[in-house]
């Protein structure tokens, strides 16, 4: 299966700016007869505490036009107006540009200068995503630092594992060591797909970006990753047999010992 990561700079709170962005790289997608795209945390408005709440909604048409009109799955963040309550979310849209799946970021950043929690309600629910013939497992940026959450999607079936983010370049080791082992200990396929570029109007001054979207082996090998600093669109080939021979190979998932732990 061929993939594709859009590392992006996003424009805070500009929807149009960003919806033609999502738009053309939909487009190069589909020209590289990949299936699925898949695009950074709250790429439709910016990772801001202003432009999530004035875009809350809106850009979700913009993802479904793009899928439907490229024929591709797309996996998007955006800032979802639920009732009275905005979340933190990832839309799945299939290739006829229809909705099959959305999850809301269990784990909001509150460390220094942080925004979210005042911003969004964190999500109750995991979410593995049948999509593309495939189960996926969503997360989003902040979420990597949280183990057990991986442990369940792959619990659940997911053969590959998915965190759009907006990761800051001050903690890209992190990124890329937390993207590493969450591959290898669940033994799957990791899809971390990032921002790039500042942001100069986030709370407590400009952020910059780490980029280096990447593709992790159930190995921990690197099969593709992108620079820290340019927009990119990576494309990478999934082989998910790959999965089911390392896993017989190494069976580490069913010598768990959930009873050493359990009540802790």
């Amino acid at each position: 299966m061929r993939i594709a990561l859009a590392q992006m700079d996003c424009v805070v709170g500009d929807a149009a700016a960003n919806a033609a962005k999502i738009a053309q790289f939909a487009a190069e997608a589909q020209a590289a007869r990949c299936e699925v795209l898949f695009l950074p945390e709250l790429a439709t408005t910016g990772y801001a505490a202003d432009a999530a709440t004035a875009g809350a909604g809106a850009e979700a048409e913009a993802v479904r036009n793009a899928a439907g009109e490229h024929g591709i799955a797309v996996v998007c963040g955006w800032a979802e107006q639920a009732g009275e309550t905005l979340h933190n979310s990832l839309t799945v849209v299939d290739a006829a540009g229809e909705p099959v799946a959305g999850y809301r970021k269990l784990f909001l950043f509150d460390g220094a200068g942080a925004w979210e929690p005042g911003t969004f309600k964190p999500g109750t629910e995991h979410v593995v995503a049948e999509f593309a013939g495939r189960r996926w497992g969503l997360s989003i940026c902040y979420d990597l630092r949280f183990p057990e959450l991986y442990r369940v999607l792959a619990d659940r079936g997911a053969t590959a594992l998915v965190n759009c983010s907006a990761w800051p370049n001050v903690r890209w080791q992190h990124w890329d060591l937390l993207t590493r082992a969450r591959a290898v200990e669940n033994q799957a396929f990791f899809i971390g797909v990032n921002r790039c570029g500042t942001d100069p109007q986030n709370s407590g001054g400009p952020l910059t970006m780490a980029g280096r979207s990447r593709v992790v082996a159930p190995t921990g090998e690197l099969l593709v990753e992108a620079g820290p600093d340019e927009e990119e669109l990576l494309i990478a080939d999934l082989d998910f047999a790959a999965v089911d021979a390392f896993r017989q190979l190494l069976p580490a998932l069913p010598a768990r010992r959930p009873e050493l732990y359990a009540g802790h």
